[in-house]
């Protein structure tokens, strides 16, 4: 049995503790210093996602834990983030909602293979979908007075409609994929 406290974990658990803090932190007015707080929170967050993968798969401290809570914290930090952003005016509920939905959906699935013995990994194109959602949010969370950037937001925005597509299409890779599930007969 590998020990549980890798520190891939614990970097899944530390992004598990900086989700209340986002919270907060989006909660509050909105000055430059508070948003580039919540910005660099969200970013360091983000990132934790990469590394712990990276440092599970480099030093083989892979562990049934990580492969449970790791796309849970992935979930929940992308969520918040969604959700956040709505009474800020930065992005549509319309767009969490199918985002948010998409996931219940997945993981839903996931866990039905499960219950049948099939292991469901993360596919190229979620993959591909979570560095869209990352970067769309951190764009949207990034302080528009800070820097002069052109365009800030409607970028943001451009990066989370093609995640959107991404959930969309890689949602029914995942159906198709597990039909075999939805076909079989008691």
């Amino acid at each position: 049995m590998k020990h549980l406290m890798t520190l891939p974990n614990l970097l899944t658990g530390l992004r598990f503790a900086l989700i209340p803090l986002l919270v907060v932190l989006l909660s509050l007015e909105q000055t430059i210093a508070i948003a580039f707080l919540a910005w660099f929170v969200f970013s360091f967050a983000a990132f934790t996602d990469w590394l712990d993968g990276y440092l599970a798969r480099r030093f083989n401290s892979e562990s049934v834990l990580g492969k449970l809570m790791d796309p849970l914290a992935d979930k929940i930090l992308v969520t918040t983030a969604l959700i956040m952003l709505i009474p800020l005016g930065r992005i549509p509920a319309w767009i969490c909602l199918l985002i948010i939905s998409r996931e219940i959906v997945i993981t839903g699935l996931r866990g039905l293979a499960a219950s049948t013995g099939k292991v469901v990994a993360a596919g190229k194109v979620g993959k591909i979908k979570s560095n869209f959602q990352y970067f769309g949010l951190g764009f949207l969370i990034f302080p528009l007075a800070l820097l002069p950037i052109p365009y800030q937001h409607e970028f943001g925005m451009l990066l989370v409609y093609i995640s959107l597509v991404l959930s969309i299409w890689s949602a029914v890779q995942y159906i198709y994929n597990l039909r075999d599930i939805f076909l079989e007969t008691s």
